[in-house]
């Protein structure tokens, strides 16, 4: 692969996860409490709610001190009429929804990722040395007929040897012994 686009496939994955980055710290997180759809209704009976924001199934609601609830609401027909009856000022959102981008990306960024490690590392296993899984140089060397050739009758003499020779005839012994006392 060129090292243009491995560069470009570089900058391009990094400035997605910038993006995705910025996406996911940039919303919006004011303090808001939880509280029950029933504690919800007995505010507004006892008129403490100032504003209500109903954004599909979630209310976001403003009591009277500006303290912000958030609140989950079921089917209620009623809801609105009790509102309006109460004097809250209702305001009215789509559901959220993340941006299409991101739901892309989350969706497909395993499978790229996969492309991209199969991309990169498929050319260089098919290379020699130096390259990324291989782990050093072999050491083999051809043998050719002008290289000089080591006999046992060139290390016959050495002491080393011949002290080794001897060991091993000394432990041969010894487990013929052992086999044929079992």
């Amino acid at each position: 692969m060129n090292p243009f686009y491995k560069n470009l496939a570089l900058w391009l994955v990094i400035t997605l996860m910038m993006i995705m980055l910025y996406n996911l710290f940039n919303q919006p997180h004011l303090s808001e409490t939880t509280i029950s759809y029933s504690e919800f209704l007995a505010m507004v009976e006892n008129e403490q709610v100032a504003e209500v924001l109903i954004q599909g199934q979630e209310l976001v609601v403003k009591d009277t001190n500006r303290t912000r609830y958030k609140v989950y609401a079921p089917q209620d027909n009623e809801l609105i009429p009790t509102l309006r009856r109460k004097g809250v000022a209702i305001a009215a959102k789509p559901p959220a929804e993340s941006p299409w981008y991101m739901s892309v990306l989350v969706s497909w960024f395993p499978m790229i990722v996969l492309i991209g490690v199969w991309v990169f590392f498929m050319p260089q296993m098919q290379g020699g040395g130096g390259k990324a899984l291989s782990f050093g140089k072999s050491r083999a060397r051809l043998l050719s007929d002008q290289q000089e050739k080591v006999t046992f009758e060139d290390v016959a003499g050495i002491d080393e040897a011949d002290f080794d020779a001897r060991c091993d005839l000394v432990l041969l012994a010894i487990v013929d012994r052992r086999e044929e006392r079992s």
